[in-house]
Parts: structure tokens; C-alpha cells; sequence
């Protein structure tokens, strides 16, 4: 994917966000994180405490690092949390490389199962 396709396509899953969720401004990288690990873990509430939004944030990125083999979703745990076991260490180095990594995983998801849910109704 070009530079300006994955640019584009940050921008409409951005927009497309903002509009879901009815807001004003356009989510951040964090915000998007958090969108996935609720709509994974799949039991959304009104409020998260800051303990459970990090814990989201780290389902939607075990999510993210599966579609690309690093690992495996295990199982859930009592209290319905998926827990995921590495397959092969993600050893990428930098933040900016690692955020443009997730940007790119995010398009990827959205593709996959968001837009495709979105496009069914």
C-alpha cells in the first residue's frame, strides 16, 4: 500500500469513527485502539475504568499482531477476557515505525470486519 492509500485510508476510518460514535473531533490512533478491544471483547459498557481501557487497548493489539501470526488467541478467561499466547516475538523497532505498523493493521481490520458489517445492513 502507497504512502497516500494508507494515508487515505487512516482518514476514512477516522471520519468513520467520529461519525459512529457522533463526536467532534476525529479519534486518535489510542482512540481507535480502544474501539476494537471493546468491539473484540465484545461486551461494551458506559463507562471503562483506566485499568479496563488499557486492558482493551492490549486486545485490540493482540488482535492486530494475530492476523499476522505473532499470536494466537487462547481462550477466554472467567470473566470473558480473550488472552492470546506468542507465536513469534514482533521485534519492530521505533514508535513511528510500530504506529504506522498498527495504522496499517487498523485499515486492514476495518476492511475486514468493520466495513464488511457496516456494508451488510
Amino acid at each position: 500500500m502507497e504512502k497516500w492509500q494508507k494515508d487515505f485510508e487512516w482518514l476514512r476510518i477516522r471520519h468513520f469513527v467520529k461519525d459512529l460514535m457522533q463526536k467532534d473531533k476525529l479519534p486518535d490512533l489510542n482512540n481507535i485502539l480502544l474501539l476494537i478491544g471493546v468491539r473484540e471483547y465484545g461486551r461494551p459498557k458506559a463507562k471503562w475504568t483506566k485499568e479496563e481501557k488499557r486492558d482493551l487497548m492490549n486486545v485490540a493489539a493482540f488482535t492486530l499482531l494475530e492476523m499476522e501470526g505473532y499470536y494466537q488467541f487462547h481462550g477466554l478467561d472467567e470473566d470473558g477476557w480473550p488472552h492470546f499466547n506468542m507465536i513469534k516475538p514482533f521485534d519492530m523497532k521505533g514508535v513511528k515505525n510500530q504506529e504506522e505498523w498498527l495504522k496499517r493493521q487498523i485499515i486492514k481490520y476495518f476492511n475486514q470486519n468493520v466495513f464488511d458489517d457496516a456494508n451488510a445492513n
